[in-house]
């Protein structure tokens, strides 16, 4: 057996090494499914990653909890594994509130991190670990946390900023608030760190692409042969019938495939 306290640092360092590379995820589900006995253990790193780091590697760590919710149900499926496994969805289940309010916190400092917490519960949901009715609760309780803080300040001000008429019946204004000249967002704006912003930028250029790289895709039933491709199926449903069109198209490309053959013997 391994030592729990060697499994729990390799697990601790896999978290903060996420990225938006789908590798890095699996090899980090793939241990901590290696390791089920430890699953209390390796559940409370990530709670631990997701309250001491920065809001990238949180996003990270919330993009990695359907990687680990799927290793679990496929470890669970073969039953070559521990039925520890399981417990990690079970995990996440219990804890997700916990987990979005440290991803994506109600101050609004994780207003970045709404709409990744947001795809995180569809596909949580998609994969059977909550249920739609939580979902829409989670979603109504995220209402408004996409707002930086302070960003409704100067709002705020414009509202209250009324003329006050003088005895001469000239209109004047209140000052601006010293806390407004700089930040636009007034003493409560969040100031990211310019190598934080470009490594998120990328992470999410990254992410998009592997998504527009997998949206033609049908998935494969599970022990499907290539007899049931579903894929081709819907080709061949969308397709339109062959008629004498199709039939002159293809005599006109031999035709020309033809000349060119005979081109390339001079």
């Amino acid at each position: 057996m391994a030592d729990p306290f060697e499994v729990r640092m390799r697990f601790t360092s896999q978290l903060q090494h996420l990225s938006a590379s789908s590798s890095s995820a699996t090899k980090a589900a793939n241990y901590a499914l290696r390791h089920s006995e430890y699953a209390d253990d390796l559940h409370s790193c990530i709670l631990e990653q997701l309250e001491r780091n920065n809001m990238n590697l949180r996003a990270n760590i919330m993009y990695f909890l359907p990687a680990l919710c799927d290793a679990a149900k496929t470890g669970l499926a073969n039953g070559g594994l521990a039925s520890e496994a399981g417990v990690y969805v079970r995990m996440v289940e219990r804890d997700i509130l916990r987990i979005i309010d440290l991803v994506a916190p109600d101050d609004g400092s994780g207003a970045a991190n709404v709409k990744v917490v947001r795809k995180v519960l569809q596909a949580l949901m998609g994969r059977g670990v909550l249920q739609s009715q939580t979902v829409r609760e989670l979603e109504e309780l995220m209402q408004g946390r996409d707002n930086l803080p302070g960003a409704s300040s100067p709002v705020h001000e414009s509202q209250h900023s009324t003329h006050h008429h003088t005895p001469q019946g000239q209109a004047a204004v209140r000052g601006t608030p010293q806390n407004a000249g700089h930040h636009g967002y007034g003493s409560g704006a969040i100031r990211l760190d310019k190598r934080q912003i470009e490594q998120r930028i990328e992470e999410d250029r990254e992410r998009h692409k592997r998504a527009r790289e997998g949206i033609w895709a049908i998935p494969q039933q599970r022990g499907g042969s290539l007899a049931e491709d579903a894929e081709f199926d819907k080709v061949w449903e969308n397709g339109s019938d062959v008629d004498s069109d199709d039939y002159r198209m293809a005599e006109e490309e031999a035709e020309e495939r033809r000349k060119h053959l005979e081109y390339d013997d001079y």
